[in-house]
């Protein structure tokens, strides 16, 4: 249940939208500079704490979305797990991780993520099936803390292609300076 504490219309309207494949408007910390002043304390920790996507560990979180979030990336890791050991012809149960969350659809998502000849173009498809579980669990949270732990997942999932898109320019650059 959300309480009124727990909404921050101001706040929210204030930030940009973001969208897969775009550079992000501003940093993870100065979208937490952002928040500080209308954020209480315990939520603002909640926010400021979150597990980076591209590892949540083995955390266990207290907060709903976080937790559904957790959930599907373990899900999504796992079914890695089992495509990359089949292909190795090994037992995949050693490296996968307690989860309780099923989709179907995912599966199908992983493996055609993961038969692409690039790497990039894979991770790429991996990061847009993460930024379509954020859409889906931020659904009918707009204005709370639900919609700015959503926010900040998806800020972080565009910080790290934008560190992706400068490494790429840098090798371009190098490639052509050496020529």
């Amino acid at each position: 249940m959300t309480h009124m504490a727990d909404f921050y219309p101001y706040l929210i309207a204030s930030l940009p939208m973001l969208h897969f494949g775009t550079r992000p408007p501003f940093s993870f910390e100065r979208f937490l500079e952002k928040c500080r002043p209308f954020v209480p304390e315990k939520d603002f920790q909640l926010v400021s704490t979150l597990p980076r996507p591209d590892d949540c560990g083995e955390i266990t979180p207290r907060h709903p979305a976080v937790r559904r979030w957790v959930e599907f990336d373990t899900a999504l890791r796992n079914e890695l797990v089992r495509i990359r050991a089949t292909k190795k012809g090994i037992g995949p149960s050693a490296w996968q991780r307690p989860g309780g969350y099923s989709d179907g659809s995912l599966a199908s998502a992983v493996v055609a993520a993961t038969i692409s000849p690039s790497v990039i173009d894979a991770e790429r498809s991996l990061d847009e099936l993460r930024w379509k579980a954020l859409e889906h669990i931020a659904t009918g949270h707009y204005l709370d803390l639900d919609f700015l732990i959503t926010y900040a997942f998806q800020l972080l999932i565009l910080e790290r292609w934008e560190k992706i898109r400068r490494a790429e320019g840098s090798v371009l650059l190098e490639r052509a300076l050496q020529k």
